[in-house]
C-alpha cells in the first residue's frame, strides 16, 4: 500500500479515523475528509502520534448535501491524480428529522445518496488508477429496512431508529447495480458491516440516550470496527471480488430486503436525478 491514494470520508472520528490510523500504518497517503477543520486537524495529530511516518492528508468536505457532496469530489479530483482506494465512511443516525437545503432528509443524503455520488464522480479516476477498490461501511441493521421512493428520500416516513435501516438498506439496494457498471473496469466495490461498534452514532438525550450509553460500553471498540474494512481495502486475495457483501470479514448473501431488482432500478435512477448526475 506504500504511496497509494487511499480517500477516507468521515475519517475525523470513530471508525473513520481507525481506518485512517490502519491505513497509515500500511504506508497509504491517506486522505481524511472531515467537515470540521478542527476536529480533522485534531485527529490527525492523534494518528500522527500513534504513527509517527504517517502520511496523513485534510480534506474539508461535508457530504451533507449534493452541493457539498459535488464539491468535495471536485476537490480530489483536482489534488490527486490517482486514487486507488474509496472508503465511504461517513454515516449518520438521525434521532431528530432534519431536511438538507435540498429538501432532502439528512440519513438519505448521508447513508446513501453521499457515497452514491462519490462512487460516480470519481469513478473515472478509480479506474485511471491500478486495481482500485471502493469500501462502502454498512449496517446489519438494513434487513429491518424498508424503502419507500416517494417517502424516505424526504423523510416523510421518518423514525428515529428505522430511518438509519432504511437509508442503509438504500445503499445496499444500488450495490450489484454498481458492480455491474465497473465490471471490467479494473475497479470492485464491497459493502462490510464492521460489527456492533461503540461511537457516537445514534446518540441522543434523554433516558433513552443514557440507557444507550450504558449498553454501548459493552460494545467494541473503533479499531476492531476498522478490521474488516481495512481488510477489503487491502487484501490481495479479494482483487477481484466485487458486489459482495461482508458480516465483519465473512461473505454473506443479501437478505431478500435488499434484493429488490425493480426497487433497486428505480432508485439508481432517482439517485441520478437527485445528484445532476449524468451516467
Amino acid at each position: 500500500m506504500k504511496g497509494q491514494v487511499c480517500v477516507v470520508t468521515g475519517g475525523n472520528a470513530g471508525i473513520g479515523k481507525a481506518i485512517v490510523q490502519a491505513l497509515a500504518q500500511k504506508q497509504a497517503r491517506v486522505v481524511m475528509v472531515s467537515r470540521d477543520k478542527i476536529r480533522g486537524e485534531t485527529a490527525v495529530q492523534e494518528v500522527q502520534r500513534a504513527v509517527p511516518q504517517a502520511n496523513i492528508d485534510l480534506v474539508l468536505g461535508d457530504v451533507g448535501s449534493i452541493a457539498g457532496t459535488h464539491a468535495l469530489a471536485y476537490t480530489l479530483l483536482d489534488s490527486y491524480p490517482h486514487i486507488h482506494v474509496l472508503i465511504n465512511n461517513a454515516g449518520v443516525w438521525p434521532t431528530k428529522k432534519r431536511l438538507n437545503e435540498d429538501g432532502l432528509e439528512t440519513g438519505f443524503m448521508v447513508n446513501h445518496l453521499a457515497p452514491f455520488m462519490l462512487n460516480q464522480l470519481l469513478r473515472e479516476r478509480l479506474q485511471a488508477s491500478a486495481a482500485a477498490r471502493i469500501v462502502n461501511i454498512s449496517a446489519g441493521l438494513y434487513v429491518n429496512g424498508r424503502v419507500d421512493l416517494q417517502k424516505t428520500p424526504y423523510g416523510d416516513d421518518f423514525h428515529p431508529i428505522r430511518t438509519y435501516a432504511n437509508t442503509k438498506l438504500c445503499n445496499l439496494l444500488c450495490l450489484p447495480l454498481e458492480a455491474a457498471q465497473l465490471e471490467g473496469s479494473g475497479v470492485t466495490i464491497n459493502a462490510v458491516h464492521p460489527g456492533v461498534i461503540n461511537t457516537k452514532l445514534g446518540d441522543m438525550r434523554g433516558p433513552l440516550g443514557w440507557l444507550m450509553k450504558l449498553v454501548k460500553r459493552s460494545w467494541a471498540k473503533p479499531a476492531e470496527g476498522a478490521v474488516a474494512p481495512v481488510w477489503l481495502a487491502t487484501a490481495p486475495e479479494l482483487a477481484e471480488t466485487s458486489g459482495k457483501y461482508f458480516n465483519e470479514k465473512e461473505e454473506t448473501p443479501l437478505e431478500d430486503v435488499a434484493r429488490n431488482d425493480a426497487l433497486a432500478s428505480q432508485l439508481w435512477q432517482l439517485s441520478l436525478e437527485l445528484a445532476k448526475i449524468t451516467a
